[in-house]
């Protein structure tokens, strides 16, 4: 299997391991800018660096992942549009609106892996035939903690905290506008606010909090880049119970009782495999169901953006 990557960075990274996981002999050719700005692949067994469309392409790649930055996005998907290679695109799709959907002549898929948790996937095997009453989504986390690696405060100048980089809580932290859009379908009515101007002081938006409508219940979704107490949980309210989602321990629990329902040792890192598998289980089943197209992801983007 030969897969090529536009954007290699942190995350393609774990899109590499998780190929190399579940394919030994997997071959990575990785589009660069140029010789001189680019360090070369080639001490990493497996990479070749190429730097052209053309030589990419010329490659015959199974599929092609776009991790670049999410500004590039659009650009990157309407040069391969007519290519005819499966597109694996990371989230969020685009960074804005600005721009209609293109139309795509192959496979696509958007890379959203809390989809693959388990907590949530019980979740959603266990709501049919519940009464939901309301639902609170929550995700707040310390930015300044997103990259270790970067010393005192160069932070500052990766796209997440950026907004002309297309960085911001509302866009980085999309997977819960996805999980809740795959959990209940689109909203009828989407109200947000958006803020920057906690303590971080960046251009981006650190701060982002919706209200989803549905005909017989609401979605509250707050997200932020600022509490240094990482947490992660989902609520959903039932008449007879409140059940838990603590994405972080991947847990569920009814808060009614006490109740541990659900638990798992799988941790994030371990959807990184398991979406993996299931976008290449997908590719070599013609009759398989599409799953979060680029068609699903931008109406998810509109619930974000619009």
């Amino acid at each position: 299997m030969r897969v090529g990557i536009i954007g290699l960075g942190s995350i393609a990274r774990k899109h590499i391991a998780a190929l190399r996981g579940l394919d030994s002999r997997v071959e990575i050719v990785a589009l660069r800018h140029s010789h001189a700005t680019s360090p070369a692949s080639t001490e990493e067994a497996g990479i070749t660096d190429l730097y052209s469309l053309d030589e990419l392409l010329a490659c015959r790649p199974d599929f092609i992942i776009i991790s670049n930055p999410t500004a590039q996005h659009y650009d990157t998907v309407v040069a391969l549009a007519g290519s005819g290679v499966p597109l694996f695109i990371e989230k969020p799709l685009f960074a804005d609106l600005s721009r209609p959907l293109p139309t795509i002549g192959s496979p696509t898929y958007i890379a959203c892996n809390l989809r693959f948790l388990d907590s949530l996937r019980w979740i959603k095997k266990h709501l049919a035939g519940r009464r939901v009453n309301e639902v609170n989504a929550y995700c707040g986390s310390y930015l300044p903690d997103w990259r270790p690696t970067l010393k005192n405060e160069a932070w500052r100048t990766c796209y997440s905290a950026n907004r002309e980089m297309g960085g911001g809580v509302h866009i980085d932290l999309i997977h819960e506008i996805d999980y809740l859009y795959w959990l209940f379908g689109a909203p009828q009515t989407v109200r947000k606010t958006f803020r920057n101007v906690s303590s971080l002081d960046i251009s981006a938006w650190d701060y982002a909090n919706y209200c989803f409508e549905y005909p017989t219940f609401a979605v509250s979704v707050v997200l932020n880049y600022y509490r240094r107490d990482y947490r992660r949980t989902l609520e959903l309210v039932f008449e007879d119970a409140t059940w838990q989602v603590d994405l972080a321990a991947n847990t569920v629990t009814d808060l009614s009782t006490g109740t541990v329902l659900f638990e798992s040792p799988q941790r994030f890192a371990d959807t990184y495999p398991a979406q993996m598998e299931d976008f290449l289980h997908r590719l070599g089943t013609d009759s398989a169901e599409a799953f979060n197209t680029i068609d699903e992801a931008y109406d998810v983007l509109r619930i974000c953006l619009e």
